[in-house]
């Protein structure tokens, strides 16, 4: 029997396809089939979904979280019991960080074994209570009857409440458990919170009478550009937005001061403001402290809006606090801003960004004509990034045309091998954009098997490589506190072969106009790693 058969009665992991597919409409999962997850295969057969195989399950992990950042659905991903959460728990970790829907079910040992200790293949004393620290909530399934009610309450969170990883076990023995089909009906309706009328009032009467406003938006405000970009006008007000949310506002936009609110200019225009409106954003050091001194001060009035009640008192000293969903608040706080105001917003933006100077930057400089070739030639792409040095440049530097088009992993929790990985889940979920993943020759090497993954699914990512021979940033660390170099300076592989024996083409650029030539002959069916060597294109930028 196959997950299109029209009895009344099937096994759970037959319903458990069924539902995701045709009540919450996912059409693609992540997963490496074991022996523990054999019948959620057999569930597969004939559903019309996608399967993807990535080589280790990190890799699902990172792929369902490139897929859900660049489309706003949940990834969904099938694990093994043991072993393979412990590989997806990384991935998981990074997307609770920085909010983002993830579905991983996964198997676990037969109901009558459950934390006994016996010695059992893939057995842990408790993977749910490992797995509750890396996600919204985790749940073991006791009875396959109520599969239907807890997929229910993942996507309740997932549509209703702010974002993260779901993990669901199904014992073995449940997963060809028989259980009734329920009848068919779409997912209920979900209306995220609204603001508090009199709260919302009190929030837009400060900003209007601000003399020097300032907005924090972030990755909570994606969803909403249009309202998000209207608001920023009529307030005329500098506006900061995060990493997460480049784009918000349009490439290029007069108010919009990027992810910069680290840099001395844009903490000293912080300082200065009176009434400082934070939309969707955690205030967290990695958008607001990347150098890591706590410096970033807001003495005005502060005013936050976010789906997560915690999240409002947390980073900086509150006056006014709204618990609701971001994009609502924006269109709501404009029903109470009806008339353009006029605090000499975009003169304060670009006498900011003048003192910024990022293109003159030393730390900047050399990705200046790095980012302006991608521009040119992949001007829509969706650049993924891992924890690397065109990583760091990009987050101050990138101005994207929409939102879910740069993302990576130096925010929040801030692993390794991220990148390659999600950028081919967004390649998978957005096929009509080129993607190109930002990497390093360092982080490359925690997922680089995932070419593989990239060759058999023709994916036509552009896998941007920037050589410097090992942890720069942890070199320039040590070197910055008097520590001795060890372990950063790795012996690097021979990235033109490994590329060629994955059947990925492969080649070496040292300048922008290599580099724009390499672009322009990307395949179309396939993905194309390109090798920058970083000490030559420094030396080929300064001889410029």
């Amino acid at each position: 029997m196959t997950v299109t058969s029209t009895t009344t009665e099937t096994s759970c992991a037959e319903l458990l396809v069924r539902l995701l597919r045709d009540t919450y409409g996912v059409d693609t999962l992540f997963g490496i089939p074991g022996v523990h997850t054999i019948e959620l295969y057999r569930g597969l057969e004939g559903s019309g979904l996608r399967h993807v195989t990535p080589r280790h399950e990190q890799g699902a992990g990172f792929m369902a979280d490139g897929y859900a950042r660049s489309t706003g659905q949940p990834g969904v991903c099938f694990i093994i019991t043991g072993p393979g959460m412990t590989n997806i728990a990384t991935a998981m970790g990074q997307a609770l960080a920085d909010s983002i829907p993830m579905l991983v079910i996964s198997s676990v040992s037969r109901l009558d074994t459950l934390g006994m200790g016996q010695g059992r293949l893939h057995e842990l004393p408790s993977q749910q209570q490992l797995m509750a620290g890396v996600a919204r909530f985790s749940h073991t399934l006791l009875d396959a009857s109520t599969l239907p009610e807890v997929l229910a309450r993942a996507f309740a969170l997932f549509r209703g409440a702010r974002p993260g990883p779901v993990h669901i076990e199904i014992p073995i023995d449940l997963l060809a458990a028989r259980v009734k089909v329920p009848t068919p009906s779409a997912p209920p309706v979900l209306y995220r919170p609204a603001p508090d009328p009199q709260g919302l009032a009190t929030a837009a009467a400060w900003l209007k009478e601000a003399q020097r406003p300032l907005l924090l938006l972030g990755g909570g405000c994606i969803d909403a550009p249009e309202a998000a970009r209207e608001l920023v006008e009529r307030l005329d007000a500098p506006t900061v937005t995060t990493i997460n949310a480049k784009g918000l506002l349009g490439r290029d936009h007069p108010l919009d001061l990027g992810a910069n609110a680290a840099l001395p200019a844009v903490r000293a225009l912080a300082r200065d403001a009176d009434v400082i409106l934070a939309v969707g954003t955690e205030l967290g050091e990695t958008d607001y402290d990347v150098v890591f001194d706590d410096g970033f001060q807001l003495d005005g009035k502060l005013i936050r809006i976010d789906i997560d009640p915690e999240q409002l008192v947390r980073n900086q000293r509150l006056a006014l606090g709204l618990v609701a969903d971001a994009g609502r608040s924006l269109e709501l706080l404009l029903e109470l801003v009806p008339e353009p105001l006029s605090r000499n917003g975009a003169e304060r933006t670009q006498t900011t960004r003048q003192a910024l100077a990022l293109p003159e930057d030393a730390a900047f400089a050399p990705f200046v004509p790095l980012f302006n070739t991608l521009r040119e030639a992949v001007p829509d792409a969706i650049l993924v990034g891992d924890s690397t040095a065109t990583v760091y440049a990009g987050n101050h530097l990138v101005s994207q045309p929409a939102t879910r088009r740069f993302f990576n992993a130096s925010t929040g929790y801030g692993t390794l091998g991220y990148g390659l990985p999600a950028a081919l889940g967004a390649a998978l979920a957005r096929p009509e954009l080129p993607v190109v993943a930002l990497v390093g020759d360092g982080g490359i090497m925690f997922t680089l098997s995932e070419l593989a993954t990239a060759v058999e699914e023709k994916l036509p990512v552009v896998i941007l490589l920037w050589h410097n021979h090992g942890y720069e940033e942890i070199r320039r660390y040590m070197d910055n506190h008097g520590v001795s170099r060890v372990g950063v300076d790795i012996q690097p592989p021979d990235f033109q072969q490994l590329a060629n024996g994955f059947g990925c083409r492969a080649c070496r650029v040292t300048d922008p106009a290599e580099l724009a030539q390499a672009l322009a002959d990307r395949p179309t069916d396939g993905p194309q790693l390109i090798e920058v060597d970083a000490a030559a294109w420094h030396r080929n930028i300064i001889a410029r």
